[in-house]
């Protein structure tokens, strides 16, 4: 499921009267894919500005989700590339990178 698993906890599956696997009684959905960061930008001004990041990110291999907030001046990145790669392609998109971070919770 593209970095998707169902983590399964817990009572194992059950048949239905048709023969179809029930799924287990507690599950999680979990992502397996790259690490979370918070991009620092500089002179993101505009929401297109922001769209254009994002989307230059997201056409790397390896970056697979990429939100920006042009009135904080971050990008959430969703990656499994290196802080350098990251930053080259911010560059490339024509903004300065201040700082690039883990993000650590829901709020960056």
């Amino acid at each position: 499921m593209n970095g998707w698993s169902l983590e399964k906890i817990g009572v194992p599956a059950k048949k239905c009267t048709w023969g179809c696997e029930i799924l287990y009684k507690r599950e999680r959905l979990c992502y397996d894919g790259g690490m979370k960061k918070v991009i620092e930008v500089e002179n993101l001004c505009c929401k297109k500005c922001a769209e254009r990041v994002e989307k230059k990110l997201l056409l790397l291999d390896g970056v697979q989700g990429a939100k920006a907030k042009y009135r904080r001046n971050i990008v959430f990145v969703e990656s499994t590339l290196s802080d350098e790669e990251l930053a080259a392609c911010v560059r490339d998109a024509g903004f300065g990178v201040k700082e690039i971070r883990p993000r650590k919770g829901i709020f960056g």
